[in-house]
């Protein structure tokens, strides 16, 4: 057990023949006992300055701790974010080249397509110009046939004769209204 300045107080010792001088003695020890005292409030100070340090110690481990936690999950939720978003931009590439491709064939077939009506539009102007000009060649024979003459001949005579009969019926509506 340690020694406190209650029992430095109580201190007695015993008496001899030509001992100290007993009033310095006291005195002595009444300083002895001051600074003991003053002593036992500085450790008391110091160990609650300790305890007070290593609560804030604690504390901040406590808190360096969460914070490696907290960086760790942090660092992890980045690389996941990071992943997903590699995964989402290959999707997304994916998707755009698939459509890409789509578009593609679709303006091909388009383009297909034109081209076969376009050759087809080309043999039926070259079949219709054949045509044509069959047509205008058998009118040219038929215009330069001598029976053209004689259709003329005979229809320049019908002609004439329906311009009499129609010229005769007037005529004769307009001497029967008289």
């Amino acid at each position: 057990m340690s020694l406190t300045p209650l029992d430095i107080h109580n201190k007695e010792f015993s008496r001899k023949i030509r001992g100290y001088d007993e009033d310095e003695v006291n005195e002595f020890l009444d300083q002895v006992i001051k600074d003991y005292e003053q002593l036992i409030r500085e450790n008391k100070q110091y160990e609650e300055e300790i305890r007070q340090l290593n609560e804030k110690n604690s504390h901040f481990s406590n808190i360096e701790e969460t914070l490696s936690k907290t960086i760790i999950v942090a660092q992890e939720t980045a690389d996941e974010v990071k992943h997903n978003s590699k995964k989402e931009a290959q999707l997304i590439i994916k998707e755009a080249e698939k459509n890409a491709d789509r578009i593609i064939n679709e303006a091909l077939a388009k383009s297909r397509k034109v081209a076969l009506e376009i050759e087809e539009l080309k043999k039926q102007a070259s079949i219709y110009r054949t045509r044509f000009v069959s047509l205008v060649e058998a009118q040219l024979e038929l215009l330069k046939d001598s029976g053209w003459n004689k259709l003329e001949t005979h229809e320049y005579n019908n002609r004439r004769e329906t311009v009499k009969d129609d010229y005769d019926r007037e005529a004769a509506v307009t001497l029967q209204q008289k």
